[in-house]
C-alpha cells in the first residue's frame, strides 16, 4: 500500500510538481499562495504541466497498443461476433482508440459499409470519445481510483446498452443510403516493426496534442477561475448535489461545448472542489464528450433525423440516470 500510495501521489497526482510550482509562485513571482491571484496562477501552471506530461506519456502508450488494432483489423474482429457480444467488443475496442467524437464518424462509415450492424458501430462511436485508457489514469490523478474505474464502467455500459437498443429496434433504414454504398477497399494489413510502432506513437502524441492543447488551456483557465474566484455558495446554489435539477442542467450546459475529456477534467476538478456532486460532474463530462453539438451535426450527415433523435435521447437518458445514481451513492466513492 505504501508503494501504491507513492505511485499514486507522486507519479499520477504529481505532488512534487505541485510543491515545485508553489515554490515558483511564491519565490519567483512573489505571489501569496493563499490569495486568489496566487492560487489561480498555481492551479493553472500546475494543471497545465501535469495534464500535458500525463497526456503525452499515456497517448504514447495507448498508441503502441492501438497500433496492433488498425481500422481494418478492428473491423475484421468485430465481424466475427454477433449480438450483445459484438456490442461489448465494439465498446471495448473504442477504449483503445483515442478519437474525439467527430473523428470517429469516418470509422462509423467504414464499419457500416463493411456490413457491421449499426448497433455495434454506435457502441464503438459512443465509447471511443467517452472512455479511453488514458482517461482512467487522468481521472485517478485528479480524483481517485474508485471514481476513475466507475466512470469507465458506466461509460462502457452506456455504450453497450445504447448500441444494443439500436440493434434490437432495427434502425438501419435511418442510415443514409450513401453510407451502405460507400466502396470498401480490402487493404491488406501491413505488419509493423517496433520502430514503426514507436514512430506511429510519436506521431499520435504530436497530432493529438495539437488538437487538444487549446481546449486544455481553456479548461484549466475555467477551472482556475471556478476554484479561486467564484464563491462556493454560488456554485452549490446552482449545482449542489441537493438540487434535483443539477444533473439535467450540467448535461444541457455540456452539450453546446466541444472538447474531450482532457479539456473537461480541470473544470470537473474545480467543480468537485466547490461541493458539486460527482454525479453532476460526470454528467457534464459525458455530455461534452458524447453529445457535443459539432459531433451531432456531423452525425446528421450520415444518419437520418429519427435515428439521430433516438441516439441523442437514449444517451441523454443514460447520462441522467448515471448522474442521479452517482450523486445518491457518492459517499461510496469519495
Amino acid at each position: 500500500m505504501t508503494i501504491f500510495s507513492f505511485i499514486n501521489q507522486q507519479l499520477l497526482k504529481m505532488e512534487w510538481l505541485s510543491d515545485l510550482v508553489a515554490t515558483f509562485v511564491e519565490s519567483v513571482l512573489k505571489l501569496d499562495m493563499d490569495s486568489r491571484v496566487g492560487g489561480s496562477v498555481h492551479f493553472f501552471i500546475y494543471d497545465v504541466i501535469k495534464i500535458f506530461i500525463l497526456l503525452s506519456v499515456l497517448i504514447f502508450t495507448v498508441s503502441i497498443i492501438q497500433s496492433y488494432f488498425p481500422p481494418e483489423r478492428t473491423r475484421k474482429i468485430l465481424g466475427n461476433f454477433k449480438g450483445i457480444t459484438a456490442n461489448i467488443l465494439g465498446a471495448l475496442l473504442g477504449t483503445i482508440t483515442p478519437f474525439c467524437s467527430c473523428s470517429s464518424i469516418p470509422l462509423f462509415i467504414g464499419f457500416t459499409s463493411a456490413g457491421l450492424p449499426i448497433g455495434v458501430t454506435f457502441s464503438f462511436l459512443i465509447s471511443s470519445p467517452l472512455v479511453d485508457l488514458a482517461s482512467v489514469l487522468l481521472l485517478a490523478s485528479i480524483f481517485n481510483w474508485k471514481i476513475a474505474i466507475s466512470y469507465v464502467v458506466v461509460g462502457l455500459v452506456l455504450a453497450v446498452v445504447s448500441g444494443t437498443m439500436i440493434s434490437k429496434l432495427k434502425l438501419e433504414k435511418y442510415v443514409e443510403p450513401f453510407v451502405y454504398g460507400n466502396p470498401l477497399l480490402d487493404i491488406p494489413e501491413e505488419e509493423m516493426t517496433m520502430k514503426h510502432r514507436i514512430d506511429f506513437a510519436k506521431t499520435q502524441v504530436k497530432d493529438i496534442v495539437k488538437k487538444v492543447w487549446l481546449y486544455i488551456l481553456i479548461g484549466v483557465a475555467i477551472g482556475a477561475a471556478i476554484h479561486n474566484w467564484i464563491p462556493e455558495e454560488v456554485i452549490t446554489a446552482l449545482l449542489g448535489d441537493d438540487k434535483w435539477y443539477s444533473v439535467p442542467l450540467a448535461t444541457l450546459v455540456g452539450i453546446p461545448m466541444y472538447a474531450d475529456i482532457f479539456g473537461t477534467l480541470p473544470i470537473a476538478e474545480a467543480l468537485v472542489g466547490k461541493g458539486v456532486g460527482i454525479g453532476t460532474v460526470l454528467s457534464f463530462m459525458m455530455a461534452v464528450t458524447a453529445l457535443s453539438l459539432p459531433s451531432m451535426i456531423l452525425l446528421k450527415k450520415v444518419v437520418k433525423t429519427p435515428l439521430l433523435i433516438f441516439f441523442a435521447g437514449i444517451v441523454s437518458v443514460g447520462i441522467l440516470i448515471i448522474g442521479f445514481t452517482f450523486n445518491a451513492f457518492s459517499y461510496l466513492l469519495i
